[in-house]
């Protein structure tokens, strides 16, 4: 009798389980969600932004003189939105193509004076002032707030690697003598670094100066920036 019981309050919670459960899998199902859950929506992803940018670390505080020959440091971007990055000017290799997409991004934002751009040059002994204005001359810059900048090359070695955990060095080895990366800094109006998520909901901390998706991914969170 006892034994009998037993099965018939399987039976029930079976029955329960089926009324309760099965519906909501024939749903998850029709909408191709089986294998979603809460948990795994959190991880996963397009990675496109959300309109909710990670706010990092401060920005590193520099100092150093633009193609104007005026000293420049990071309090003349406070109040502004502005994209940083380490070039040098006889780059023969990736720095043209981050110079035409920086001038893209320029372009897309001119004439909004809470916009700006960092241009930290990692060959100063000849990107001068007058090397720099030259340089910006022929890219085609036009806003007044995007500045090239040189100084001590210690100095700004140290505000890459040390500052930025952006490499940059000197190697006789390959073409141009230098390397660096392709990496474009996004900076808040309140001197912050700002980036979007990758897929797995990791900070990607910087963009990707060299490729179009990086470039598209930049202006987006610029305009998001430009707003708050």
């Amino acid at each position: 009798m006892i034994k009998n019981k037993s099965y018939i309050w399987i039976s029930l919670v079976v029955l329960v389980f089926g009324i309760l459960v099965i519906p909501e899998i024939v749903k998850r199902y029709k909408n191709d969600d089986v294998v979603k859950g809460e948990r795994l929506d959190n991880v996963s992803g397009s990675g496109e932004n959300d309109g909710k940018l990670s706010k990092m670390n401060r920005a590193p505080k520099f100092e150093l003189t633009d193609q104007n020959n005026q000293k420049i440091s990071n309090a003349d971007y406070k109040g502004k939105v502005y994209v940083l990055e380490f070039f040098f000017s006889t780059c023969p290799s990736i720095c043209p193509r981050m110079n035409k997409n920086m001038i893209d991004i320029q372009n897309k934002f001119f004439g909004n004076p809470n916009f700006g751009i960092a241009s930290i040059t990692i060959d100063p002994e000849h990107d001068t002032p007058a090397a720099l204005k030259a340089h910006a001359e022929m890219l085609g810059v036009k806003s007044s707030n995007w500045h090239f900048l040189t100084g001590d090359k210690q100095y700004i070695y140290d505000l890459a690697n040390k500052g930025f955990n952006v490499f940059a060095g000197e190697n006789s080895k390959v073409n141009g003598g230098f390397e660096h990366s392709g990496l474009f800094a996004l900076i808040d109006k309140e001197g912050y670094i700002r980036c979007r998520k990758d897929d797995y909901g990791n900070p990607i901390l910087y963009y990707d100066g060299l490729e179009k998706e990086g470039v598209k991914a930049i202006q987006q969170d610029i305009a998001i920036l430009l707003q708050e």
